[in-house]
């Protein structure tokens, strides 16, 4: 009996890795066995940024509203140890937002806390 290869399948495969590295340089956009590892590098660098994004935003919201808080003559620390003796619970994406969109609001909130 002959070998059974499937190449309608092992086509499909390559042609899908080709398809993801569509844009990339050289040899890496159609040379099935470069463009197959720069795309699974590719890959893994998309799974590590999206955990990275979580913390850049969070450096971003605390930078904001430091920046909001001390205006009104506070420092970050002591406002969200303020907050929290206060049992205000804001998460730091809300009061990044309030203090960029909503200044005022900020401001009444800054000073129901002091």
């Amino acid at each position: 009996m002959p070998r059974s290869v499937n190449a309608v399948a092992s086509r499909a495969r390559r042609k899908k890795v080709l398809k993801q590295a569509k844009g990339y340089y050289g040899k890496r956009k159609n040379v099935y066995t470069v463009a197959k590892n720069i795309v699974e590098k590719g890959l893994t660098y998309k799974f590590v940024s999206r955990k990275l994004k979580k913390r850049q935003f969070r450096g971003l919201w605390i930078a904001r509203i430091n920046a909001a808080v001390r205006a009104e003559g506070l420092t970050y620390s002591e406002f969200i140890h303020k907050l929290a003796e206060k049992e205000i619970d804001l998460n730091r994406k809300v009061l990044a937002d309030l203090a960029m969109n909503e200044p005022d609001t900020f401001k009444r909130l800054v000073a129901s806390v002091k």
